[in-house]
């Protein structure tokens, strides 16, 4: 089959999960005998505008900046994105040219042929559904989460509205879990178009042998460890994680487990935030911030040295982070209230347990998860965890249950 992607993140622009995601399918799809092109920003014009990466052809189209004409007629919803305003216009810029390469050029001059489009997010839509009008492929559209959702209400009604729209003129719309296929029903999303497809993980790049236990020792040595408790937080430091939510949590955690230290690893606004609040609960000796990317293979021996990992998310469509704790064979703690893939990742209850699901509102009850794990024989949770990955949640599985889907619209 040929395939086409618009994801606003490839390689090596990766941001966040949507990356990792688009990344792993591609090669998948690849690996399986299909053919994958791409249409994926250029940032800052940096990167090659044409590209093989591991298999898959990748096209990034120049951009020129829009934003001063396009701001005299964008509604009052845009305005308020005030400087931001340029992500939209370059969002918008990349899905015309994208769109244009590929039916005028590749396809009108070319003579190019494709069987299916696939469209991840609001930022891929907008060209995607252009190229269905014209060529009369069938249009998938990927919606990772909703703008109502991840901003908890307060987001722009435009790009609420590029999702709404995407999900009239899909032929199929694909998902990441069953909460997600919920949301999208209760916003008003054709139900019988949705299908849900669970994200994946690199097993055998997330696999705790791969981690020597010298390397875990100099990750525990680095924050002054030792034989204590490590817990690990993994993700963005904004408040639909709930790293905030965490560190209140922690007074009350150290009441049972005085031996115990948590590491918070990411980037953004709330960073003061949780440095007021650290110093605050008077927990300078117990919680440590690390506010900096790092790279994946320092995020796996992190995850090596840690005992548990928790993700109180207010609002995780999937939550691929937890998927490659579990892979790390490590005990997780997620949010389970409202829309949360990672509920449906954890078992919570049973011989199969491999974590504790809580109110990611409540910090008494993200204490009492955390106790409740570090209380257990954790070594069985984490050996549920990785086995329950292997069954369910590997890139194979995914990319074949996403071949399925495709192989359903392009017959």
């Amino acid at each position: 089959m040929k395939i086409v992607y618009f994801s606003w993140e490839f390689p090596p622009r990766i941001v966040g999960g949507l990356g990792t995601f688009t990344m792993e399918m591609a090669r998948q799809l690849v690996m399986m005998g299909n053919e994958v092109t791409v249409f994926t920003m250029n940032e800052e014009n940096k990167l090659m505008t044409t590209d093989n990466w591991k298999g898959v052809e990748v096209h990034r189209p120049e951009l020129a900046d829009f934003t001063d004409m396009l701001s005299l007629f964008v509604d009052y919803d845009l305005r308020g994105w005030g400087p931001n305003i340029k992500f939209f216009t370059d969002v918008l810029t990349y899905n015309m040219l994208s769109a244009t390469k590929l039916v005028n050029l590749m396809v009108g001059r070319e003579e190019r042929k494709f069987d299916i489009i696939d469209a991840h997010d609001w930022l891929g839509i907008f060209g995607a559904s252009a190229v269905k009008k014209e060529l009369g492929i069938p249009l998938i559209f990927h919606l990772h989460s909703t703008e109502k959702g991840r901003s908890r209400g307060k987001g722009s009604r435009t790009v609420e509205d590029f999702e709404y729209k995407g999900g009239e003129i899909a032929d199929c719309i694909i998902t990441v879990s069953k909460a997600m296929e919920d949301e999208l029903v209760k916003l008003g999303f054709p139900q019988e178009k949705i299908r849900v497809c669970w994200n994946g993980v690199d097993a055998e790049k997330y696999d705790p042998r791969n981690v020597s236990s010298s390397e875990r020792d100099a990750i525990r040595e680095r924050y002054g460890i030792g034989e204590d408790n490590m817990l690990l937080f993994v993700g963005r430091l904004i408040e639909v994680k709930g790293p905030d939510n965490l560190v209140k949590a922690m007074p009350s955690i150290l009441e049972g487990f005085p031996n115990t230290k948590l590491v918070l690893l990411g980037v953004g606004y709330l960073e003061e935030e949780i440095r007021r609040l650290i110093k605050t609960l008077k927990l300078e000796e117990r919680v440590i911030l690390r506010s900096e990317f790092v790279s994946e293979e320092e995020r796996i021996q992190h995850y090596a040295a840690s005992n548990v990992v928790v993700f109180p998310s207010l609002y995780e469509p999937f939550g691929i982070v937890c998927t490659e704790a579990m892979s790390m064979s490590k005990p997780v703690v997620v949010g389970a209230r409202g829309t949360s893939g990672m509920r449906e990742q954890v078992v919570a209850k049973g011989p199969d347990q491999c974590g504790v699901h809580i109110n990611p509102y409540d910090p008494d009850d993200i204490a009492w998860g955390v106790k409740e794990v570090l209380r257990s024989d954790m070594r069985k949770m984490g050996e549920n965890a990785r086995k329950r990955v292997l069954e369910n949640f590997t890139w194979e599985i995914s990319a074949k249950k996403t071949f399925d889907i495709y192989k359903e619209f392009v017959e």
